[in-house]
């Protein structure tokens, strides 16, 4: 459903999603069994009740029009999901969707933007956010795509665009960084900068002195950072791992190919 800015009246105008762009947005977000799916803004139904039909997923779509969440829910029992989905009538900015493993959104962009902060804030790492036409400004998506969209409802072109989002895991801050090669190990200290899913820093050496770090990248909860040379070695290493909280591990990759393990911890 297209939601009419932050408007609560009943009679925001409800568009519906192209059943094509609604089998696209779940393929581009993954959508696999026993996921969790909630839609803000679900109209119809179409997109929750698709997750279940076709992916085994299970969840629950939030509308404000009490008409909508009675006929998502007769149909809902109507094919059998009704074990799995459900149509709630609530506000969407009071909606607690903290467990989605998927979030789903036919949105204007102007209520996008609102639940920007929500999104980062309360979502575990790895959440994946699929918007139908609308971005999240400088929150830059993994995935865009443009689908022909022939029995879209509202504007000239009968096309839609899709964008993925994959919420990433917080970073910024301070680390102290083990990395081992054999029974050798090298400590460094890090201070990371992050915008969204992007990272950059500082490393700073023990014998003195600071290199930075540029392109650093997360995905989820999966980190990639690129050492300068002199770091850790002659040439660029590329540290790759994982987040969990205050704490970081993983292995240290030249060329693809993995000559060292590393850990870390968050500083106070």
């Amino acid at each position: 459903m297209l939601a009419q800015g932050v408007d609560k009246e009943l009679d925001t105008p409800y568009v519906p999603t192209p059943q094509a762009v609604v089998e696209r947005m779940l393929e581009l977000a993954q959508v696999k069994p026993g996921d969790t799916v909630v839609d803000l803004g679900s109209g119809d139904g179409r997109i929750m009740i698709t997750a279940a039909q076709k992916y085994g997923a299970r969840g629950f779509g939030v509308e404000l029009d009490p008409r909508l969440v009675r006929s998502s829910n007769d149909e809902a029992r109507r094919v059998g999901v009704a074990d799995r989905v459900k149509f709630l009538q609530q506000d969407l900015f009071k909606t607690d969707f903290h467990e989605a493993d998927v979030l789903t959104l036919y949105l204007l962009p102007d209520v996008n933007m609102a639940l920007r902060p929500r999104i980062l804030a309360e979502l575990k790492p790895g959440t994946r956010v699929v918007s139908h036409d609308y971005d999240m400004g400088v929150w830059r998506p993994e995935a865009q795509e443009t689908l022909p969209a022939p029995d879209k409802a509202v504007g000239a072109r009968k096309e839609s665009t899709v964008y993925l989002w994959i919420v990433p895991a917080k970073v910024e801050g301070a680390w102290e960084i083990e990395i081992r090669i054999g029974r050798k190990a090298r400590r460094i200290s890090l201070a990371l900068e992050q915008q969204y899913q992007r990272v950059s820093g500082t490393a700073r050496l023990p014998e003195g002195g600071s290199l930075p770090i540029s392109e650093g990248r997360l995905r989820g909860d999966e980190l990639r950072l690129t050492l300068p040379r002199g770091v850790v070695a002659r040439d660029p290493v590329d540290l790759v791992g994982r987040v969990a909280g205050d704490s970081l591990s993983g292995t240290v990759r030249r060329a693809d190919r993995e000559i060292a393990t590393w850990s870390a911890l968050r500083r106070p």
